[in-house]
């Protein structure tokens, strides 16, 4: 019993910290599983469509040097 008498009521700032580790650890959570979602959307809808116009790039890089390699090869210093 003595333990008990020896407990001071919270004060308003006692009070305020616990809400506000409240509040903050709620935004963490939250923020956590949006978190999760845009990685999830980063790498299911993102990356695959960079991916597929980073092959077409590719494609017509490769395609207008050839043509070139070809101009050059049928203009070359005689």
């Amino acid at each position: 019993m003595a333990a008990e008498s020896n407990q001071k009521p919270n004060t308003p700032l006692e009070d305020f910290g616990r809400k506000l580790d409240k509040e903050f650890g709620e935004a963490a959570r939250k923020l956590e599983q949006e978190s999760e979602k845009v990685i999830t959307y980063l790498n299911n809808e993102v990356v695959p469509a960079i991916r597929n116009q980073s092959t077409k790039a590719l494609r017509v890089a490769a395609e207008k040097l050839s043509k070139l390699a070809e101009y050059m090869d049928q203009h070359r210093s005689k």
